[in-house]
């Protein structure tokens, strides 16, 4: 069992690295891999709705590390999209690559776990996991919750070691998600099938 966890912070050791950190500590405990992906602090496009993602099958931007992911999640159970946030928001770094990965084609991440992780110095995390939650909520992805809202706290990383709680929180989302991913595994042995979905229904509201 392996999960992808993507850091959309532009600083690559800072506060959302140390509560993936935490995170990465309590999966290997429980017996789960994990592969940490720095989004890095180059500029990253967005989407532009082209549909060339459709007659290509990957998307037609391919100067950058979101095909790559693209091709990577088939091999992954779960995934963590971590940032921080910045005007109550995640950052446009982690949306472009959130944005053009689940448009060319979100079946890698169908049926498999995943949870946001947010980091700030004092609040605006809600609002990121609005944003980072409606991805797994249209690709049919069970979402992992935690004692408490998956954040931390903190201006810096020697902060967020401080920050007892927002820890706590990591090592139990860690947990649950181990827990779901071995569920899931226990299902399949069982002989439990996936959820066979219906052909796509597209409606405009406008005719």
């Amino acid at each position: 069992m392996k999960v992808l966890i993507l850091n959309g912070s532009p600083h690559e050791n800072g506060c959302t690295y140390a509560a993936i950190s935490e995170i990465t500590k309590t999966l290997q405990e429980e017996g789960v891999e994990s592969n940490v992906i720095w989004l890095g602090n180059r500029e990253i496009r967005d989407c532009v709705g082209c549909m060339g993602c459709k007659k290509v099958g990957k998307c037609v931007f391919d100067d950058d590390i979101v095909n790559e992911i693209h091709d990577m999640a088939e091999s992954f159970d779960g995934f963590i999209f971590a940032s921080p946030v910045y005007y109550a928001h995640p950052t446009a770094r982690l949306m472009a690559v959130l944005n053009r990965l689940f448009f060319q084609g979100s079946k890698p991440f169908w049926h498999k776990p995943a949870a946001a992780v947010l980091s700030a110095r004092r609040a605006g995390e809600c609002t990121g996991f609005d944003a980072i939650n409606k991805y797994f909520t249209i690709s049919q992805m069970p979402i992992v919750s935690s004692s408490y809202w998956n954040n931390v706290h903190g201006i810096r990383p020697d902060d967020v070691s401080a920050d007892a709680e927002g820890l706590q929180t990591m090592r139990n989302l860690a947990r649950n998600m181990a827990w779901m991913l071995k569920c899931i595994e226990a299902g399949k042995a069982a002989g439990i099938a996936y959820p066979e979905g219906e052909k796509p229904v597209f409606t405009n509201f406008v005719r």
